[in-house]
């Protein structure tokens, strides 16, 4: 078989059901990046026809998709390719919206590999992408405002945490879970001195003036 034929029976066995699950099923190329199938509902979402919407490409993602948040997700899903494992599952927070006039809406969306072509690599991913609704939802708006704020706090300080060696982001880890000086200096073998050295370190790099501030940087850029 070709990698179309491969890929025409695995689009009509997805589509027999796509339409009764409660989110959007869409099935990606992973050679073009556009897309090969989406089910009526995420077609309705987006106000747009199979075929115009596989016609796009790869700039499906950019006329849909809030590029500043792909940036985030980008590469757990590059990972799936990778590793070409279909037991792997990624889950990650996305921006859509129809048009440019319309407004951002969240969708929570998992993804994984599907379908391999005929040479063994990855060919087709599947995602499912479900609304979020937080007018709805107390606490997933509570969680979503939270969201919102750790986005903006990792793109703003993104080069600050990068400039940090990987023994300094150990430290504040572990000075995030509330370890003195001196329990540092024991678990990592160095002397209370130098831990103490890396603590001043990081303050002057993140620009941190409270233990708050560092803690901060630890839970946004996933320490702990």
């Amino acid at each position: 078989m070709t990698d179309t034929s491969l890929i025409t029976a695995k689009i009509r066995e997805v589509a027999a059901t796509a339409d009764v699950y409660p989110g959007v099923v869409i099935l990606l190329n992973s050679r073009t990046q556009g897309v090969e199938y989406m089910s009526a509902r995420g077609l309705e979402i987006l106000q747009i026809t199979l075929p115009e919407l596989r016609a796009l490409g790869a700039a499906y993602h950019a006329r849909f998709f809030n590029t500043e948040e792909a940036v985030h997700y980008a590469p757990r899903i590059w990972e799936v390719l990778d590793r070409n494992d279909p037991d792997l599952v990624v889950s990650f927070f996305q921006q859509v919206r129809p048009t440019p006039c319309a407004s951002w809406s969240w969708y929570f969306s998992t993804l994984r590999l599907l379908l391999r072509g005929t040479d063994g690599l990855p060919l087709l991913l599947i995602c499912m992408a479900s609304p979020i609704t937080p007018q709805e939802h107390l606490a997933l708006k509570v969680n979503l405002q939270r969201l919102l704020a750790e986005s903006h706090f990792l793109r703003a300080h993104h080069d600050r945490f990068a400039t940090l060696t990987s023994r300094e982001r150990e430290v504040l880890r572990r000075s995030a879970l509330g370890q003195s000086a001196s329990e540092i200096a024991t678990d990592l073998f160095i002397s209370p001195k130098t831990a103490e050295t890396h603590r001043r370190n990081l303050r002057r790099k993140l620009q941190a003036e409270s233990a708050f501030e560092l803690s901060q940087y630890a839970r946004v850029f996933d320490l702990i």
